[in-house]
């Protein structure tokens, strides 16, 4: 065989296991990560680019069966806000990847609940006394970070029983509005980001595995300083550390950056679409 032809051959199958190679994505956080984004109130023309590459971006939320990517059936955010089809950042993060790959699958992994602390049901070293004193009720015993690692996981093996080759292409986490309610939770914010960041890399076996961060930017809890102090703590692991990226948000209450319903907290409909791109764009760089 001529070199030519083997090196058309071989090109070939290089293709050909890049397409057939899964792109995981892993999210996860709290409430503006399970997003109450509503999917009835999107544009036509977002509905139509989700249709195009759905079949090429599954979705896995909470340990659920991976399915195309669309919106979450959720009764709190019908009693909430009015509407039961919701989303958060993954849908347009999904649909912004697979638009500019278009040879590519991907797999979004995410696991959210909403008014969860790092220091407390987020902790790789999750105690029941941390959580007594930095959680609300039901999630005083939610070892969240196990459970995450364990739906990952999970999803995976399924990959690994049908033969398909994965890779691990990066993990969003928007969370940390609990954290800055209080001032113990605020002030162990760096450390405690810095170990998360660290673990995660450690079970997904991919050393300096692209993060990035949501910056909050809540206005509610008793420690006045503490969003501002979570706020600076993600923006210097995020200059600290290798592959950690932020995006960046505003304080000022009009929300013009990432627009936001009217209890000033959860992002909006627009809001979520611009996070999802977001996420997206900054993870982007990492994709080879």
């Amino acid at each position: 065989m001529s070199q030519t032809k083997l090196h058309l051959q071989t090109e070939k199958t290089v293709l050909q296991q890049e397409e057939n190679t899964m792109n995981v994505v892993l999210l996860a956080g709290q409430s503006n990560m399970e997003g109450a984004g509503n999917f009835d109130a999107l544009e036509p023309s977002i509905k139509q680019r989700l249709s195009k590459v759905a079949s090429r971006v599954m979705f896995s939320n909470k340990g659920e069966k991976a399915v195309p990517l669309s919106y979450t059936l959720s009764p709190h955010k019908k009693e909430k806000y009015g509407f039961d089809k919701a989303f958060g950042p993954e849908l347009m993060l999904g649909v912004t990847l697979a638009e500019k790959f278009p040879k590519k699958k991907f797999l979004l992994i995410k696991t959210a609940y909403g008014g969860t602390s790092l220091y407390g049901a987020w902790a790789p070293h999750w105690t029941a006394e941390k959580a007594k004193i930095s959680e609300k009720g039901y999630k005083q015993n939610l070892p969240l970070y196990k459970i995450f690692q364990t739906n990952i996981q999970n999803q995976l093996t399924l990959l690994s029983q049908k033969n398909v080759p994965y890779k691990i292409l990066g993990m969003a986490w928007m969370q940390g509005e609990n954290d800055a309610a209080k001032e113990f939770t605020a002030l162990t914010y760096h450390e405690n980001l810095v170990e998360f960041i660290q673990r995660n890399r450690r079970d997904a076996k991919v050393t300096d595995m692209p993060f990035i961060l949501g910056q909050i930017n809540s206005t509610y809890g008793r420690f006045k300083k503490g969003p501002e102090v979570v706020r600076q703590a993600m923006v210097d692991v995020a200059n600290s550390k290798k592959n950690v990226s932020i995006i960046l948000t505003t304080t000022s209450r009009s929300w013009d950056d990432f627009p936001k319903h009217t209890d000033n907290t959860h992002y909006n409909t627009l809001g979520q679409v611009r996070l999802g791109e977001a996420f997206a764009n900054k993870l982007l760089p990492f994709i080879k």
